[in-house]
């Protein structure tokens, strides 16, 4: 018992020395809108990194020094692997050489609803393939409480090593806000939850070194959870926004003047506001985790789910406000030349997945409307088996158009053009709110 502990301690002690000198070799699987920008981070450090993916677009491009996420700046980019400091690769081989390997891949849903954990198994059994005593691991992808010591865990001891003697196991959810500018994977706090005390104490000084503030917590289970609660509280409170935009709507009552009157209260108050949907990885898929898991044990939370089904209703509602306000000058939605203004799923980013906007566009498109897009952040998307390009967005193109629809409210729009050439307009953002008339239509 005593040489076991003497192991742990020495083994720890030199993962330890590493981290406080920066001479330790850190490694980041899954190179999106998470893990480069962790890379990048660790880089500017002063650490040696080396990303790994499967994607060999994604390879190629990053050591060409040329970024394909927007928070990362090419010339940043750049400068990382011309220094030498950061390069990537396919090869699952490299793992034995690193000491820290942070999983940072996708954990999508099944058309289920169900939790799609295919690619944190696929990464965790390459690290358990070229695992050797002395690494740490962290996963940050999102996940369902439990499954880094239910799941990771059993995986990695297949090998014989044993965690917290041999290896160093945590979790750290990702906090990443893609296109925000003023909190980056920097400043945003880092919670982490160590399988063991030692694996949490190695792992925050790991962040310390390039987050400015680390949260340690008990567990991977309480890490795991704090993830869910974050996004849950945002479905929840868009879900009441919504709905509250259909009551309005109902009523008579412009709910955005609601929401901003509300907002002037200092205290029990905090102002979301409604949309054409749920978009991001995050939001519209981390309450499913959190249900599923609830749901085995034995747990039915109605309100998550309620406000997930909310939610889910408004990309159809926007559909049915073109629909009205068509017919309302006597025009039909089929055949009706309809520009979306926006595709990506919020402003400033050019990320698609879960775009509502998105999913109101095949919406359109399915009941016959003829749509166009405009997105200066998206160059193309499919549509049914087509690929649409992304339009200039000119006076002529607005006044050709039947509706504009304002899905996503990029900086980049100019909204008085938009309001001044468009016949009619479905505002779904109130990113016409200093404009009026009676062609613009609010959500």
């Amino acid at each position: 018992m005593q040489n076991r502990q003497k192991d742990c301690l020495e083994a720890g002690q030199e993962l330890k020395g590493k981290i406080h000198d920066h001479s330790a070799r850190l490694g980041v699987i899954g190179l999106g809108y998470v893990g480069l920008p962790l890379a990048v981070e660790m880089v500017k450090a002063g650490f040696q990194v080396t990303g790994i993916d499967i994607d060999r677009r994604k390879v190629e491009s990053l050591n060409a020094g040329i970024s394909y996420v927007l928070d990362v700046p090419s010339d940043t980019l750049l400068a990382s692997v011309t220094e030498g400091k950061l390069r990537a690769t396919q090869s699952l081989a490299i793992i034995r050489n690193l000491d820290t390997i942070s999983i940072c891949v996708p954990t999508p849903l099944r058309k289920t609803r169900d939790p799609d954990l295919s690619y944190v198994i696929a990464a965790v059994e390459a690290v358990r393939n070229h695992l050797r005593p002395g690494q740490l691991i962290i996963l940050e992808s999102t996940t369902y409480p439990g499954m880094t010591q239910e799941v990771v865990l059993p995986v990695l001891e297949k090998t014989g090593l044993r965690v917290g003697k041999d290896f160093f196991l945590a979790f750290s959810p990702e906090r990443i806000d893609p296109g925000n500018q003023t909190y980056t994977t920097r400043n945003i706090p880092k919670v982490i939850g160590g399988v063991t005390p030692q694996c949490t104490e190695l792992a925050t000084l790991l962040y310390q070194q390039f987050v400015e503030q680390v949260v340690p917590v008990s567990s991977p289970g309480t890490a795991e959870m704090v993830k869910l609660l974050e996004n849950t509280f945002r479905s929840v409170n868009i879900a009441l926004a919504n709905e509250m935009a259909l009551v309005c709507q109902a009523l008579g009552i412009n709910v955005w003047e609601v929401i901003e009157a509300a907002r002037t209260k200092p205290f029990g108050f905090m102002a979301f506001y409604p949309g054409p949907g749920l978009g991001g990885h995050c939001i519209p898929v981390d309450p499913h985790y959190l249900t599923w898991k609830a749901r085995l044990n034995g747990l039915e939370p109605r309100l998550i789910e309620v406000a997930g089904q909310i939610n889910s209703l408004m990309p159809s509602f926007a559909v049915t406000r073109v629909t009205d306000a068509l017919n309302d000058r006597q025009k039909s939605l089929k055949g009706s030349k309809i520009l979306a203004l926006g595709v990506a799923y919020k402003r400033d980013v050019n990320d698609l997945r879960e775009s509502p906007a998105l999913e109101v566009v095949y919406k359109l498109h399915e009941k016959g409307a003829l749509v166009s897009y405009a997105d200066p952040h998206v160059a193309t998307v499919e549509v049914d088996g087509q690929v649409k390009h992304s339009r200039e967005l000119t006076p002529e193109l607005l006044r050709a158009m039947d509706c504009a629809v304002m899905l996503t409210d990029h900086s980049a729009f100019d909204y008085a053009m938009i309001a001044s050439h468009s016949s009619l307009i479905i505002d779904c953002r109130n990113a016409l709110r200093d404009f009026s008339g009676p062609h613009i239509v609010r959500l």
